[in-house]
C-alpha cells in the first residue's frame, strides 16, 4: 500500500478508461485525477497478441466504456474508510469496497483490467523473462536483455536489475504502481521459498506472477479509493493488520484466476504471454467482485 498516498484519488469525472490508453495522449501526464486529464499517469499498453493464446484476451476487445458517473467512487471509498476505521475488523466493509470498486468505480472487470496499464506490460515482461530463463537458462535470458553481468548473482539482485529493464522508474502514478508492485514482489521472494533463480519451477514462476499481479491490483485500488484512508489508525500493528487483510483478499482472487485458467505459466510462448496476462487481470477482477459480494452477505 506504499503508493496509496501518491495523489488525491481519482475523481468521478475521470474516464473509466483514460483516452491515452487508446493512443490519444502524449504519454507524459501525471495528472491527479481532477477530471481535466489522466488520473493515473501514462503507460505503455501491453501488446495485443491473441494468436494461440490460452485463454483469450478479452480486455482489449470490449466496446467503448460508457461516460463515468460523478459519484462512482463514493460507495467504495465509504466502505473502505469504514473498514480502515474498524482497524481491520469490519471484513464486510472490505468486501463491499472491493466489489463496488470493480462494479461501480472501474465500470466492470474488463475496464478494471484495462486500467492496470503499465502493470500489464510489466507482468508480461516478467513472465516472458522467467519462461526464457526456465527454458534456456538464466545466463542466456539475461544476455538477451544485455544483463549478463547479473548471472550468478542472488535472486534479489537479479530481479532488482530486471526492474530497471521492464519497469523503469517513471514520473507517472501508473508507472509508480507498476514499479512499486515489482519491488514488493522482490521483498516477498524469500518468504515464498524462491531463492535460486537458476532452478525455477513452473510452480514458482506462477507464484512470482501471482505475487506481482496481486501487489499491482492492491496498489491500483488503494490509489483509487484508499487515498488518505490507510493513515487513519495511529497504531502500527493496526495498519499492518489492515494491509494484511486487503492483501490476502486480493491474493485469493488472483490465485483463483490463475488456477482456473489451467495454464502452465512457465510454458507460455512469447506470443501468448500478453494475452494471458490481460485475461488473468480481467478474471481476477471478476472473482474479486464475486468474492466481495459473497462475503458482504455473510
Amino acid at each position: 500500500m506504499g503508493t496509496s498516498n501518491a495523489f488525491g484519488g481519482a475523481s468521478g469525472g475521470t474516464p473509466l478508461v483514460p483516452s491515452w490508453l487508446e493512443g490519444g495522449g502524449d504519454g507524459n501526464s501525471s495528472d491527479g485525477g481532477d477530471g481535466t486529464g489522466p488520473d493515473d499517469g501514462a503507460f505503455n499498453d501491453a501488446p495485443d497478441s491473441d494468436a494461440g493464446t490460452p485463454p483469450a484476451a478479452p480486455a482489449d476487445r470490449v466496446p467503448a466504456p460508457p461516460p463515468p458517473t460523478g459519484d462512482r467512487f463514493r460507495s467504495a471509498r465509504s466502505n473502505f474508510t469504514r473498514f480502515a476505521g474498524s482497524g481491520g475488523d469490519d471484513r464486510r466493509s472490505l468486501a463491499r469496497a472491493v466489489s463496488q470498486y470493480v462494479s461501480l468505480s472501474a465500470g466492470g472487470s474488463a475496464q478494471a483490467a484495462r486500467r492496470m496499464g503499465s502493470s500489464r506490460s510489466t507482468a508480461s515482461g516478467l513472465v516472458s523473462f522467467l519462461g526464457n530463463a526456465s527454458a534456456n537458462g538464466v545466463r542466456e535470458a539475461l544476455r538477451s536483455l544485455d544483463l549478463e553481468s547479473l548471472a550468478g548473482r542472488p535472486v534479489e539482485e537479479v530481479f532488482a536489475g530486471l526492474a530497471d529493464y521492464i519497469c523503469p522508474d517513471g514520473g507517472s502514478i501508473d508507472e509508480g504502481i507498476a514499479r512499486d508492485a515489482f519491488i514488493e514482489t522482490i521483498a516477498d521472494l524469500a518468504d515464498a521459498g524462491i531463492t535460486d533463480i537458476d532452478g525455477l519451477t513452473s510452480e514458482q514462476i506462477q507464484t512470482v506472477f501471482e505475487l506481482y499481479a496481486a501487489h499491482a491490483i492492491e496498489a491500483r485500488i488503494c490509489n483509487d479509493i484508499g487515498t488518505k484512508v490507510v493513515t487513519m489508525p495511529s497504531d502500527v500493528r493496526t495498519v499492518e493488520r489492515i494491509e494484511t487483510q486487503l492483501s490476502e483478499f486480493i491474493q485469493r482472487g488472483v490465485s483463483d484466476a490463475v488456477n482456473a485458467s489451467g495454464v502452465d505459466v512457465g510454458a507460455l510462448s512469447s506470443q501468448q504471454v500478453a494475452g494471458f496476462v490481460d485475461s488473468i487481470y480481467e478474471v481476477a477482477f471478476d472473482m474479486l467482485e464475486a468474492l466481495g459480494e459473497s462475503e458482504a452477505r455473510t
